[in-house]
């Protein structure tokens, strides 16, 4: 028997319609739904543990949004025709959403959950990455999994001095203002885009137009919560908890971590090994027994006591942890041309973080190629950051880019695009 479906819709503000379809695919899923504009289609599915992830102290969430060749009619070029590990364009995609739903979850959820987007159809008149957001918190929010959601993002561009929510492919080349907003009914969650020098004024300007669109987009979800009969979300209970624990270690710990925060040691190691002694001392008087079953916990309780501490001293005294005033930057050093052979380079140094930065000029033929299921071209300018686990004293096996590392160099490559030449940023 075929499926019935529910579905609702909503309208951006220049009238294109945009709809919401639950219950006819992925229905062994705990959530899914097919978010569509225009000819773009994206298939978002959620599935939660009912258990908390063993060890976890944090939300055990992951993102994926991929976009499938077929979807354009297209196959992938190259010698590799199975589409397998993300780029870094669905990769910043990804964590676009990720950054959106994340904040929505209470702080004592520890179950994993998996967010899946599939773009199963595309369209270049609706560029699917200001529907992604709404996708994902749209399948969460027919499903039991508590989310304090819903929210949703949307791209807002200004083309010709008149703002746009999510425009074509056309007017996002033409835009002087060209952000991605989440948020939820009641606040903004993330702001991250690029544009050309603009006042304050027309910053605050798109914002209010994304979050008019947004608060549309959030009802309409509420709507189709009540619809599917999902307003009533899991129970779930996956902190141990130990009220009278939590208070003995305040009224022993909190002075003691109070005074050797006062104490301004500059250097981290030196000040993070004193914090150490601390909660390392109170541990030997904890009776064997007790300590086997309790130490998650009184780790638990002294982190939270350390950054209650280390807050009110720069609350109370205007204290800051490494000696400096609250209105003093840390040092800066900077020297350029220190790699003889590159053709620029620099490293740069703000208190104990560092960065050895090199640039390469390079030919028509170093362009890097791009072969996508929404875009296809070329790329004159290529920034990538590394974040390897030395820079942190830390042992980690070095496995490529990271989604972080993705991330913090398409954030510097925005930054610095817009005062480049165009004709190197096309």
């Amino acid at each position: 028997m075929k499926p019935t479906a529910i579905t609702k819709s909503c309208t951006l503000p220049d009238g294109r319609e945009i709809t919401i379809e639950t219950g006819k695919l992925a229905r062994q899923a705990d959530g899914a739904v097919v978010v569509r504009m225009g000819n773009t289609m994206i298939l978002a599915t959620v599935v939660g543990s009912q258990e908390p992830k063993e060890g976890a102290d944090f939300l055990p969430l992951s993102v994926d949004y991929q976009e499938k060749f077929a979807s354009r009619g297209k196959i992938p070029g190259g010698f590799l025709k199975r589409e397998s590990r993300l780029s870094d364009y669905e990769i910043l995609i990804s964590r676009l959403v990720d950054r959106a739903i994340r904040p929505m979850f209470n702080d004592d959820y520890h179950a994993e959950i998996q967010v899946a987007l599939s773009l199963i159809s595309g369209d270049e008149n609706a560029l699917p990455d200001g529907l992604a957001a709404f996708a994902a918190s749209s399948a969460l929010s027919v499903s039991d999994i508590p989310f304090n959601g819903p929210i949703s993002e949307v791209r807002v561009a200004r083309v010709n001095g008149q703002f746009v929510i999510n425009p074509t492919l056309e007017q996002k080349l033409q835009a002087d203002i060209d952000l991605i907003v989440a948020a939820s009914l009641d606040n903004i969650l993330m702001v991250e885009g690029e544009c050309k020098e603009v006042s304050e004024d027309d910053m605050l300007e798109a914002l209010k137009k994304a979050h008019e669109a947004i608060k549309v987009q959030c009802q309409v979800q509420i709507e189709l919560t009540k619809a599917v009969g999902k307003t009533v979300k899991r129970v779930y209970e996956h902190e141990k908890k130990d009220e009278a624990l939590r208070q003995e270690i305040n009224n022993q710990l909190y002075q003691k971590v109070y005074e050797a925060a006062a104490q301004q040691i500059p250097d981290k190691h030196k000040r993070s090994d004193l914090f150490s002694k601390i909660i390392d001392d109170y541990i030997l008087t904890i009776p064997a027994e007790v300590l086997a079953e309790k130490k998650d916990l009184i780790k638990k309780y002294y982190k939270e006591i350390n950054k209650k501490a280390c807050r009110n001293l720069a609350l109370e005294q205007g204290k800051r942890l490494d000696g400096r005033t609250p209105r003093e930057v840390r040092a800066i050093w900077s020297e350029v041309n220190y790699i003889p052979s590159a053709h620029g380079s620099a490293v740069f140094t703000r208190g104990e973080t560092q960065s050895l930065t090199t640039v390469t000029l390079g030919t028509k033929l170093d362009e890097q190629m791009i072969d996508g299921a929404m875009f296809e071209g070329s790329s004159k300018f290529i920034l990538h950051y590394n974040f390897p686990g030395f820079s942190t004293g830390e042992v980690k096996p070095n496995r490529g880019p990271g989604r972080r590392e993705v991330g913090h160099g398409n954030l510097a490559m925005r930054g610095l695009k817009q005062i480049l030449h165009y004709s190197y940023c096309v």
